[in-house]
């Protein structure tokens, strides 16, 4: 049974949106607003009304179904359907204008970097440097805002890792898809029915007992990015992960206020050095109508203390080439 087997029987007012492969979001603003995405586009949708009591039922029913609740008790949603598809959803009176619903449709089609330079995300050039810094175990922070192409990319940059090397990937939502034989694979659990939550803090932590010769963080968000660096701190150069921000030194920014947050009883200044030795290489993407492109490469140089700052080497500017 695929993912959209689960929800359809609830959502038939909008079962052609979902089933159509070329919308890849259909969000749900209330029981009389639908918009979806397609070919990168953002578009009304007109003539459908879901009733919101309805609409209520539904999001309940699509919970209940995977596993999970939602209410007045516990108003948010965000689960995965078994094709890695994934439905969130938020209910009044969190939700002001009704029941909100978004179903993010999982790709099944795995990028290669021959489909990201003819789809002009990044330049041949610029491809085959990503290549030699995860070759050279360069360790990469890929940056960007949601729906940006930070996943594809991580899948892209993956698939350069050798054969030979074992690879120990952690995600909160299971989304990264790679070829390689030696993959452990971890996924974060959410606390429910009873069960206790495993944070992706304790899986890092875990992960030193498997042997990695590399690790990919499917995502920064919070005090993991010191557990990380710790790793990268003790031998396990050649990391990738992601993280949110609006340009590459942004995203290095992020990584700091993130290691930050961990609470950990280090000098603030010992914690920058640590981060400018260890991180290597920030590729930020960005996304605007139609298009998804990388925007900026830059090579850490280490960091400063008397300036209290990063040094960087700008190895490619998007903004300048496009002028």
């Amino acid at each position: 049974m695929n993912g959209f087997e689960i929800i359809l029987p609830f959502l038939k007012p909008i079962e052609h949106l979902i089933l159509d492969e070329s919308i890849s979001e259909v969000m749900v603003n209330g029981p009389d607003h639908i918009f979806i995405e397609k070919a990168g586009f953002l578009e009304p949708v007109q003539g459908i009304h879901l009733g919101e009591k309805s609409l209520m039922v539904a999001v309940k029913n699509i919970a209940r179904r995977l596993g999970d609740d939602i209410s007045e008790s516990k108003p948010i949603l965000d689960s995965r359907l078994p094709d890695g598809s994934r439905v969130a959803a938020v209910i009044p009176p969190c939700s002001v204008n009704g029941v909100t619903l978004t179903i993010r449709k999982f790709n099944a089609r795995l990028f290669g970097v021959e489909d990201l330079v003819q789809a002009g995300t990044l330049e041949r050039w610029l491809a085959n440097q990503l290549e030699a810094y995860v070759l050279a175990r360069k360790s990469i922070l890929i940056a960007g805002a949601t729906g940006s192409g930070k996943t594809s990319m991580l899948n892209v940059l993956g698939k350069f890792i050798p054969a030979d090397e074992r690879i120990l990937l952690i995600e909160d939502t299971s989304e990264i898809h790679m070829g390689q034989d030696n993959l452990v694979r971890f996924e974060a659990r959410q606390p429910q029915n009873g069960l206790p939550g495993v944070t992706i803090r304790e899986l890092l932590k875990a992960a030193l007992r498997h042997r990695p010769d590399r690790i990919i963080l499917g995502e920064i968000r919070g005090s993991e990015a010191f557990d990380l660096l710790q790793l990268l701190n003790t031998g396990h150069s050649g990391s990738l992960s992601t993280v949110h921000a609006t340009s590459a030194r942004q995203g290095l920014a992020r990584f700091t206020s993130c290691v930050l947050q961990s609470g950990v009883d280090l000098p603030y200044r010992a914690i920058k050095t640590n981060i400018g030795d260890s991180l290597d290489v920030v590729v930020h993407l960005e996304r605007r109508p139609g298009r998804r492109f990388v925007s900026e490469v830059v090579e850490i140089q280490g960091y400063d203390p008397d300036r209290d700052e990063y040094s960087y080497a700008c190895i490619f500017d998007g903004h300048k080439e496009a002028l």
